[in-house]
C-alpha cells in the first residue's frame, strides 16, 4: 500500500517499492480509487523505486489516460536515472511531466 498525501489541488502517491507485475494489480486498483475519490491532479513520487517493468509502465499510462479524460494531469517526480531514461526513450515524458531524482 502506497503512502498517500492529499493537498489542496493534488494527491501525492508514494509507492516506495518497485512498480512491477507482482504488485501491479493492487497498485492499479489503488490509483483508480484515488482518481474516483479525488478531484485534483495526481503526483506519483518514485523516490525509493528502482525498477518499473512493462506492466508497471502500463499502470502508469492507464492512470495518465484516466486523468486526461477528466481534464486532470499526472506528474511523475523523483524518477531514478535508469527509469527516467526508459521514460524518455519511450517518449512518455511528452505525454505527462517526468522529473528526475535531484542529484
Amino acid at each position: 500500500m502506497s503512502q498517500i498525501v492529499k493537498e489542496q489541488d493534488r494527491t501525492i502517491v508514494i509507492p516506495g517499492v518497485d512498480i512491477v507485475a507482482s504488485m501491479a494489480n493492487d497498485f492499479r486498483t489503488e490509483l483508480q480509487n484515488l482518481i474516483q475519490d479525488s478531484s485534483g491532479d495526481i503526483e506519483l513520487d518514485l523516490a525509493g523505486v528502482e525498477m518499473v517493468d512493462s506492466v508497471g509502465i502500463g499502470v502508469i499510462i492507464a492512470t495518465h489516460n484516466s486523468l486526461t479524460r477528466q481534464n486532470r494531469r499526472l506528474k511523475v517526480v523523483n524518477v531514478a536515472r535508469d527509469i527516467y531514461s526508459l521514460f524518455s526513450t519511450m517518449r512518455l515524458d511528452r505525454h505527462f511531466s517526468v522529473e528526475p531524482l535531484a542529484s
